[in-house]
């Protein structure tokens, strides 16, 4: 029955997956830190573009690193914007191809946060993880089967065309019909 197919071209994902990062740093700080009593992070923006057969992913967040000092009787907040770069390969799906006119979208499916953090004198060290999902949106050419029973219009049937033959059919003198009709029977 399907012996046709037409072929069709529409934007889908031709490419998707998600990666763990983490990520060590270090901050330098005025005073001697006794305790880390705190660290998150904060406005997470983040971007991609394609690079050569790699998506490179570039982001920032504020990191905030609440601590003691002084024998652990006063605190502090230290504040740093953070930039990062990422570079992944995500495996195309068949028959497309990563080229400057896919859309690269990228997610924060976890969002950053800090897994570890210590202090040395008037260095705190921390790690960051942060899970980001990409997806790549491409033209993708699909083969959809077509019947070759069909036919591709419609019959137009005009209004009037249908009210003439329906007068056509029409008789007009039914009912004197019908008491002939049952007279007859009835003798």
């Amino acid at each position: 029955m399907f012996n046709n197919y037409k072929e069709i071209v529409t934007k889908a994902i031709i490419g998707k997956g998600k990666k763990t990062f983490k990520n060590d740093y270090e901050i330098t700080i005025d005073k001697e830190a006794d305790t880390v009593l705190g660290c998150w992070v904060i406005n997470h923006k983040l971007k991609g573009v394609k690079e050569d057969d790699y998506i490179k992913i570039n982001g920032s967040y504020d990191i905030n690193i609440w601590y003691s000092y002084d024998n652990n009787t006063k605190t502090d907040v230290v504040s740093k914007k953070m930039f990062y770069e990422e570079k992944v390969h995500v495996r195309i799906k068949d028959n497309s191809s990563l080229d400057d006119d896919s859309e690269i979208i990228i997610r924060s499916l976890k969002n950053p946060t800090c897994i570890d953090v210590s202090n040395e004198d008037k260095t705190i060290k921390y790690t960051i993880s942060k899970e980001l999902g990409i997806e790549i949106v491409g033209d993708q050419k699909i083969r959809i089967p077509v019947s070759n029973n069909e036919d591709d219009y419609d019959i137009i049937i005009d209004e009037e065309e249908i009210n003439k033959e329906i007068d056509k059919q029409v008789n007009v003198n039914y009912l004197e019909d019908k008491d002939k009709e049952n007279n007859e029977n009835k003798q």
